[in-house]
């Protein structure tokens, strides 16, 4: 039986794709490294290496390898070099498989941390029991169509009031419904997320823990959620 072919030619070149993208995943280390990256941050090899424990020269292929995977890039400040994940679809695919894995594993064994359901980063916006309070609440008051796909002139209005800076012609998705992993529902990522995050962190409602994705909500963001969003964190 003869295989049907693509219109260009390349009969298995998605399959292929597929394959090459998890035999660079397909590595404890490189995972470590990747969900490391998760943060949103720019790491040094000798920051992954230790997280990953392995030497500097076993990291430095492992790097290679996620860098030839399109899975992070590499860039050059000066005598140093930092590596971050290549792009917010990396750390979508990355957000999904932790949630598909978690499911996969002895809940009595590994619960979710609290630290972490609480409030975490999802790459460059806020994820956990927080942030999916938010995203209901933005739907709840008509500020977010039902689907996450965008803002409602109401939402964009009170983003603009709010002093949340929004991008007018986004490279990205302006706003979307990103699946948490450890809630199980949908919190706000795309441009709108990020900027809502970036607000947070700015205003000093949201900081981060350096090295992890672990993000504490001050009594000061406390404040401004419930006024916000009549949320109670």
């Amino acid at each position: 039986m003869l295989k049907p072919s693509t219109p260009d030619g390349h009969d298995d070149a998605l399959e292929d794709t597929i394959v090459a993208v998890a035999a660079a995943m397909s590595d404890a280390s490189r995972v470590k490294m990747l969900c490391a990256l998760m943060d949103g941050r720019a790491w040094t090899a000798t920051e992954l290496s230790a997280v990953a424990d392995i030497a500097s020269s076993t990291a430095s292929g492992h790097l290679a390898r996620l860098v030839k995977g399109k899975l992070i890039t590499c860039l050059s400040q000066g005598r140093h070099r930092y590596y971050r994940l290549a792009g917010h679809d990396i750390a979508a695919l990355l957000e999904g498989m932790m949630g598909v894995s978690w499911k996969r594993t002895d809940p009595m064994r590994t619960r979710t941390p609290q630290h972490l359901r609480n409030a975490r980063t999802c790459y460059d916006h806020l994820a956990g029991e927080a942030a999916v309070n938010i995203y209901a609440a933005l739907v709840d008051e008509g500020w977010l169509q039902a689907d996450g796909a965008a803002l409602t002139e109401k939402g964009r209005a009170r983003f603009q009031q709010a002093g949340i800076a929004l991008n007018p012609n986004p490279r990205r998705k302006a706003c979307c419904a990103c699946l948490d992993w450890s809630e199980r529902r949908f919190h706000l990522g795309g441009e709108a997320g990020a900027a809502l995050f970036l607000h947070g962190e700015h205003k000093g409602w949201l900081v981060r823990t350096p090295g992890f994705r672990e993000v504490t909500i001050t009594p000061a963001g406390r404040l401004a959620l419930k006024k916000l969003f009549n949320i109670e964190v």
